[in-house]
């Protein structure tokens, strides 16, 4: 098998972390060139703008974009426009009306387009799904908490007008929630906690309704201390599941569930190559669909002012 040839566009944190060593892993995949105005990858071809790679390097057929969402639509409209196959990080964009125009940019060329989530792809998701299926759901809880400046120390563009604030790790709860739910939640409500200073939130406390009155609340904080919060608790008539750290252990009644786990983005870059070999796409909008929703409903607090 031929590996196809893949840029990555946005060589940050996220990119060396996970991106880069889940393509060295995988076969299916040649890490070809990058798109990085502050410093690329050795050893490999960097470009400072996604069109001189597009004009340079035509056999880069797939590019894998990991800078933050706001200029992401532009990269990946010009990348579809000109016949590669795209991967978007999470979240796959600013607004759900551009991720739309793409969807429907890359059905027009017959070019695949991946939003990608990876928190769907924590060794507990799956099984969760599967044992959620059938079963009457009561109560939702979800609590994802986390320390921002452990996690995003200096990135100010997450406060920043598109940058999503504490729903840039609050997604990955949502994304995982729309996953192993086996009956549709829409928003009812939300309440979003804004620093003095900040132009997004650092604190999100949602609602959900559902079919026969399901009780389904979030709550995500970045001011946590003490360690990571990252949790999920579906209580139903047949017992109460619940995923933790992030969907890495899943627990029945209390009791784990042993589970194979290989990492999220090696997981991503499979699913990518599946794509890329049935000629399809992948692009579900349903959590970012849920962010929007909170924007629109959501009662605006305001609180102290935040300095990393």
């Amino acid at each position: 098998m031929t590996a196809t040839k893949l840029a990555i566009v946005g060589v940050g944190k996220i990119a060396r972390d996970q991106h880069i060593p889940a393509i060295a892993a995988d076969p299916a995949f040649e890490l070809a060139a990058t798109v990085s105005g502050s410093g690329g990858v050795e050893g490999v071809e960097n470009f400072a703008t996604v069109d001189a790679l597009l004009e340079a390097r035509p056999d880069v057929t797939a590019l894998s974009l990991c800078m933050p969402p706001v200029p992401r639509f532009a990269a990946a409209f010009a990348a579809i426009a000109n016949g590669r196959h795209v991967m978007l990080e999470k979240p796959p964009g600013a607004t759900v009306a551009e991720v739309l125009t793409l969807d429907g940019l890359a059905r027009q060329t017959g070019v695949s387009l991946f939003a990608t989530w990876h928190s769907r792809y924590a060794a507990g998701v799956e099984p969760a799904r599967e044992w959620l299926a059938d079963k009457p759901i009561r109560r939702v809880r979800v609590d994802w908490k986390e320390d921002v400046r452990k996690w995003h120390p200096g990135q100010a563009w997450i406060w920043q007008p598109g940058g999503l604030g504490v729903f840039d790790p609050g997604i990955n709860a949502l994304s995982i929630l729309t996953e192993i739910m086996p009956l549709p939640l829409h928003l009812s409500g939300a309440e979003l906690t804004f620093p003095e200073n900040r132009e997004t939130p650092i604190a999100a406390d949602l609602t959900f309704t559902g079919p026969d009155g399901i009780d389904a609340t979030a709550g995500f904080d970045w001011r946590q201390e003490g360690g990571e919060i990252w949790q999920i608790e579906v209580e139903t008539d047949q017992g109460t599941l619940r995923l933790e750290s992030g969907g890495a252990r899943l627990t029945i009644d209390g009791t784990d569930r042993p589970l194979e786990d290989d990492g999220e983005y090696p997981g991503l870059y499979r699913r990518f190559a599946t794509l890329l070999a049935d000629g399809g796409s992948d692009v579900d909008l349903a959590p970012l669909i849920h962010v929007a929703d909170a924007f629109m409903l959501g009662r605006r607090v305001t609180t102290d002012a935040f300095h990393d």
